[in-house]
C-alpha cells in the first residue's frame, strides 16, 4: 500500500505546540492506568444510572397506562401499555448488556463490549414489532366504547411528554459516554411520543364521535419501523467491525501524521466496539533504533487517546522508511538568505529538501517565525513550529540558547549542527557536496 505522505510545506498556526514533544507520558506509566480506570468506571456508573432511571419511568408507565386503560376502556390505550412493558424489558436487557459489556476473562481477553450492540439490536426489533402493533391496531382495533371523562385526556396528554424527556436524556449521556445501547433506547423513547400520541388522538375522536386516527397510525407506523432500521443498521456495522466514520478516522490519521518522526501511514484500520474503539497503524518512521521508535509509538498512542474519546487499545506498528531526500532547516535574517546568528529570534527559516541519491536541492520554502515576537520561550516554540514540518537536521551558526530548544529537537531525533557559513546559498552548496560524499562512499 502506498504510504500516506506528510502534508506539503505550509506554515502552521502559531499557536504552542509543546504537546508534540517534551509532555509524553507512557501509556504504561500506574498513575496514568489508574486515571484511566478511574474514567471508565465513572463513565459505566452513569450510565448504568441512567439505564435504571430508564427503567423505573417505564414501570411507572406501565401501571399508569394500564389503570386508564381500565377507565376509558381503551384498546389503544392498552396495547400502548403493553409497548411500555417491552420497554421495560429493554431497560433490564439494557442494565445486563451494560454489566456484562464490562466484563473481561480468558475467554474474552478483548472483553464483552459488544454486547451493548446486540443489545441494541434487540431493542431495534422490539421497535419493529412496536410498529407492526400499532399498524395492526390501527387496521383492525375497534376499542370498547366506554365513556370517560375529559382528565382522562389531559393524563394521557401528560405522558406524551414523559418518553420525550427520557428519551433526550438517554440520547444526551449515551453520546456523552458512547454507550450505543444507551442510544438505541433513548432513540426508542421518543419514538414512543408518537404512539402515544396516536394513543391521544384516538381518545380525542372517540371523544368527539370521530375516528380519524386509524390512517395515521399506519404512517406512524412507518416511521417507528424507519426508526428501528436507524438503530438496527449502526449496530450490525459494529458487530461487523465495520470500519469506525470518516470524521474518526481523519482524527486519528491527522494525530499520527502529527508525530515528527512519522514519514507516512502504510496501513491505518479503527473499529468500535460497544461505545469503545480499537486503533491499529501501520506507520513508516524515520530510521530509529528501537527505543525511539518505541519512543515515537507512545507519543503517538497518547495523542489519540486526547483527542478521540473511548479509545481503548492502540496498537502502533513501525516501520523503517527509505528516505528519498533529507531535510534540513535554516534560521535566516532577511528573504535573501543571510544565515541568523539567533535561532529564536530569526525572521524566517529556510526548509530545504536535499535529495538523497543526486545530493541536490530538490526543494526550498522559506517560512515566517511566528516566535520572534514572543516575550519568552522563543526559541522552544520555534522549535515546536519547525517539528511540524519534520526536519531532519537544524543548522545554526551558534549551539541553540537554553535547554529547552535542544531538548525538543533531541526528543525527536532531529540532529543539531553548526555551520560556519553566512548565506543560504553556502550552506546549501556545502550540504550536497556533503551529501555526494556519503554516497561516494
Amino acid at each position: 500500500m502506498k504510504d500516506e505522505q506528510t502534508p506539503p510545506l505550509t506554515l502552521p498556526p502559531p499557536q504552542a505546540l509543546s504537546s508534540l514533544i517534551g509532555h509524553h507520558t507512557p501509556m504504561d506509566d500506574p498513575a496514568v492506568q489508574e486515571g484511566a480506570g478511574d474514567d471508565r468506571q465513572e463513565a459505566e456508573r452513569v450510565v448504568r444510572k441512567v439505564a435504571f432511571y430508564s427503567l423505573i419511568v417505564n414501570t411507572a408507565l406501565v401501571l399508569v397506562k394500564l389503570y386508564l386503560a381500565g377507565i376509558a376502556g381503551s384498546l389503544a390505550l392498552g396495547a400502548d401499555a403493553v409497548h411500555s412493558s417491552l420497554d421495560v424489558l429493554a431497560s433490564l436487557a439494557l442494565l445486563a448488556g451494560i454489566y456484562l459489556s464490562s466484563r473481561k476473562s480468558r475467554e474474552f481477553p478483548y472483553g464483552l463490549y459488544k454486547v451493548e450492540n446486540i443489545v441494541a439490536v434487540i431493542i431495534a426489533l422490539l421497535v419493529f414489532f412496536t410498529a407492526w402493533e400499532i399498524a395492526a391496531e390501527a387496521l383492525t382495533g375497534e376499542g370498547t366504547a366506554t365513556p370517560f371523562s375529559g382528565w382522562v385526556l389531559i393524563a394521557v396528554a401528560a405522558l406524551v411528554t414523559v418518553p420525550y424527556l427520557l428519551g433526550t436524556y438517554e440520547v444526551r449521556m449515551g453520546r456523552d459516554y458512547h454507550s450505543p445501547s444507551l442510544i438505541a433506547d433513548g432513540r426508542q423513547h421518543r419514538v414512543d411520543v408518537l404512539s402515544t400520541s396516536v394513543v391521544f388522538f384516538a381518545l380525542l375522536a372517540r371523544y368527539f364521535g370521530l375516528p380519524i386516527d386509524h390512517a395515521a397510525a399506519v404512517v406512524i407506523a412507518g416511521f417507528i419501523a424507519y426508526s428501528g432500521w436507524d438503530i438496527l443498521k449502526d449496530s450490525m456495522r459494529t458487530l461487523l467491525d465495520a470500519s469506525i466514520d470518516h470524521a474518526t478516522r481523519d482524527a486519528i490519521r491527522s494525530a499520527v501524521l502529527a508525530d515528527p518522526m512519522v514519514i507516512g501511514i502504510r496501513n491505518l484500520t479503527a473499529r468500535n466496539s460497544g461505545r469503545y474503539i480499537f486503533v491499529e497503524a501501520v506507520v513508516a518512521m524515520k530510521p530509529t533504533d528501537l527505543a525511539g521508535a518505541d519512543l515515537a509509538s507512545g507519543r503517538i498512542q497518547d495523542r489519540i487517546r486526547r483527542l478521540v474519546p473511548n479509545v481503548e487499545r492502540v496498537v502502533i506498528h513501525p516501520e523503517p522508511a527509505e528516505r528519498s531526500h533529507i531535510r534540513y532547516a535554516v534560521p535566516l535574517i532577511d528573504l535573501d538568505g543571510t544565515i541568523s546568528p539567533h535561532f529564536g529570534e530569526a525572521p524566517y527559516f529556510a526548509l530545504l529538501d536535499i535529495g538523497v541519491k543526486e545530493g541536490r536541492l530538490e526543494r526550498k520554502e522559506i517560512l515566517p517565525n511566528p516566535a520572534r515576537d514572543l516575550e519568552r520561550q522563543k526559541g522552544i516554540r520555534a522549535a515546536e513550529m519547525l517539528l511540524e514540518q519534520k526536519p531532519d537536521i537544524v543548522y545554526s551558526q551558534q549551539p541553540l540558547a537554553g535547554k529547552s530548544a535542544e531538548y525538543v529537537f533531541e526528543s525527536a531525533q532531529v540532529r543539531t549542527k553548526i555551520t560556519d557559513a553566512t548565506t543560504l546559498a553556502d550552506l546549501i552548496a556545502g550540504i550536497e557536496e556533503e551529501v555526494r560524499a556519503d554516497q561516494r562512499e
